[in-house]
């Protein structure tokens, strides 16, 4: 049984499109082990809480160094004999540490479609409004593998939106949670 851990900093809506597929028996041979929540007040945990699933908090102003959030991120892992790692809406970089011990086996769902409106900055409603800025007809998001560059991991799967004339930031991130993420 491979053993998933999500890591999450905020409301939890792709995580609870996870636990969603999971209860709905899509994850064949995987189990939604931890929750690693990157603060203490976010609704994630209550997700957590609320079906069974183990979580923890790893909150990288509690650690005076990007090594010593690092290792403590890896030590969590470890200590829940975690396989794969799936970021929904984690807003920490992931370190050196991280990396390399689960080359290839962690994932990132970034709300646009890569390379477009990615990399250090772009995240939430930021991706919106650069792609709205930009003028752009169609967005989405993009699961892909992360590495030592942000965002520029192999891509596993996208898929697209249209952009509407009217559409806020607001308006296009909703879409793209609720048809794509």
């Amino acid at each position: 049984m491979t053993r998933i851990a999500v890591l999450c900093s905020g409301g939890g809506t792709n995580f609870q499109a996870l636990i969603d597929a999971w209860h709905g028996g899509m994850f064949e041979n995987g189990e939604l082990a931890l929750l690693i929540a990157s603060r203490s007040q976010i609704f994630a945990l209550e997700r957590a809480a609320n079906n069974g699933i183990q979580a923890v908090i790893v909150n990288r102003k509690d650690y005076p160094t990007p090594e010593e959030y690092d290792a403590a991120m890896l030590s969590e892992l470890e200590r829940h004999n975690i396989d794969l790692v799936v970021m929904a809406g984690f807003l920490s970089i992931v370190g050196p540490k991280v990396l390399a011990a689960y080359e290839e086996r962690i994932m990132n769902v970034h709300p646009a479609l890569i390379p477009s409106f990615s990399g250090k900055g772009f995240y939430g409603l930021h991706v919106h409004k650069a792609a709205l800025d930009y003028g752009v007809k169609v967005t989405g998001a993009t699961v892909h593998m992360v590495n030592h560059i942000v965002d520029g991991g192999r891509i596993i799967l996208q898929k697209a939106v249209e952009v509407m004339p009217n559409d806020t930031p607001e308006t296009l991130q909703r879409r793209v949670m609720e048809e794509v993420e």
